[in-house]
């Protein structure tokens, strides 16, 4: 699995790499299965805080960002568990490329456990509890690459037959060998003793309705909630924007460009949890499947947020600082004739131009000369970071009358 998981880096399989990495897994599993779980338990407490007049809690919007993302998050999750349920550390030991690296360094450990075959009554105690199934009771020998030292062998042998020492592997195994004799009564303790599993339920039936009950009620809030902010004062329905079709797609400040941020990027999805204007989300395009990209209809990226750059633990988007990330162009604003509120609607707008902070959008007369014209926007491109202010605060619905095309690499401005 190594050897695969190095090849498909080099050859430019990085699927493979991302599906197997264990921080990016667990990244997935935590963003789109336990935040929206916190976030239903939260909603539930603002739903109850509020018809009590307090506002210690406040509700937040369930944001199902990828259906894609969502079901290979599932997938995993159900992966791992099942092979933890039926034998332990199975993915740690053979799918893992963290627990390849770790295993072969681990065998030049300086402190093992080892077995005193003196000491040994074979009642296969040690091999019941292994976690990492890396006991060998017929030949009493112990495999250090899958051992992680989790000590329950020590505390589960009753003889002290098993201690933690400097000895050598190979010293060891001398001494092993000379219990060979004793291992055809291991198959029949074995055998005998109770299944892990036959006590693996923790969850009594009331625990169980409880939770379903909670769980029912924060969907119930949720739901309730969404429906709220679908209306506009009650009256008028929102329709919600689309994501317009850009050539090149978005990716951070910090990012530097497509190349580095493609190159460098684990998929696991901790800037998508840390983006409080909900811009990032993973994508469902192939080439870049549960990679983060950026898009502008739930809010935009704002100067003076840098959390995506704090926490990305890759290199994929370096650390940078709010000045920094005010000069730093990752697009370029693209006006839509068409779909322009002032030119289809005759209505003046100049939203686009109020809410730049680079102040790269002017309100223009469509004719010159005429101050009743209707006003149009005209984009200064060098001035332009990308931000997404004016796509996303644009009035024209479903698609924006401006929206932001990507750059493949950043510049500074």
């Amino acid at each position: 699995m190594l050897v695969l998981f190095a090849v498909s880096l080099v050859a430019g399989g990085g699927m493979l790499a991302k599906l197997l990495a264990p921080y990016s897994a667990y990244g997935r599993i935590a963003g789109n299965l336990l935040a929206p779980v916190w976030q239903w338990g939260n909603n539930v407490l603002a739903y109850l805080a509020e018809r009590a007049d307090s506002y210690a809690f406040y509700e937040t919007t369930v944001w199902m960002k990828s259906t894609v993302t969502f079901a290979i998050a599932i997938l995993t999750l159900l992966i791992i568990g099942i092979l933890a349920w039926r034998s332990g550390r199975t993915y740690c030991n053979t799918l893992c490329p963290v627990g390849t690296v770790l295993g072969f360094v681990a065998r030049f450990s300086w402190m093992k456990p080892v077995i005193d075959t003196d000491k040994c009554i074979n009642c296969g105690m040690c091999v019941k509890n292994c976690k990492a199934s890396c006991i060998d009771m017929k030949g009493h020998k112990i495999d250090y690459s899958r051992c992680v030292a989790c000590m329950d062998c020590l505390e589960r042998c009753k003889k002290g037959a098993i201690s933690y020492t400097h000895r050598s592997a190979s010293t060891s195994l001398e001494g092993q060998l000379t219990a060979d004799s004793h291992a055809d009564n291991t198959s029949v303790t074995s055998d005998s003793s109770p299944k892990a599993g036959d006590t693996s339920s923790s969850l009594s039936d009331s625990s169980r309705r409880t939770f379903l009950t909670t769980t029912a009620m924060a969907v119930a809030a949720a739901t309730i909630k969404a429906q709220e902010m679908k209306v506009d004062g009650g009256l008028a329905a929102i329709e919600d924007k689309i994501a317009p079709d850009r050539q090149t797609h978005l990716v951070p400040p910090g990012a530097w460009g497509i190349r580095h941020f493609a190159q460098h990027c684990t998929a696991c999805q901790l800037c998508v949890s840390v983006c409080s204007n909900g811009v990032l989300a993973p994508s469902t395009s192939l080439t870049r499947l549960m990679q983060p990209e950026m898009s502008y209809e739930r809010g935009y990226c704002r100067p003076e947020c840098t959390k995506c750059a704090d926490v990305c633990p890759a290199g994929a988007i370096r650390p940078i600082t709010r000045e920094e990330k005010s000069s730093v162009q990752i697009g370029h604003a693209v006006w839509i004739k068409k779909n322009c509120i002032p030119l289809t609607d005759g209505q003046s707008c100049g939203n686009c131009a109020r809410h730049c902070p680079t102040g790269a959008i002017q309100m223009v007369p469509t004719v010159e000369g005429d101050k009743k014209a209707p006003k149009i926007p005209v984009i200064n491109t060098e001035r332009c970071i990308g931000c997404g202010a004016c796509e996303h605060l644009c009035p024209a619905r479903p698609f924006s009358a401006i929206y932001v095309e990507g750059h493949e690499r950043h510049r500074e401005i």
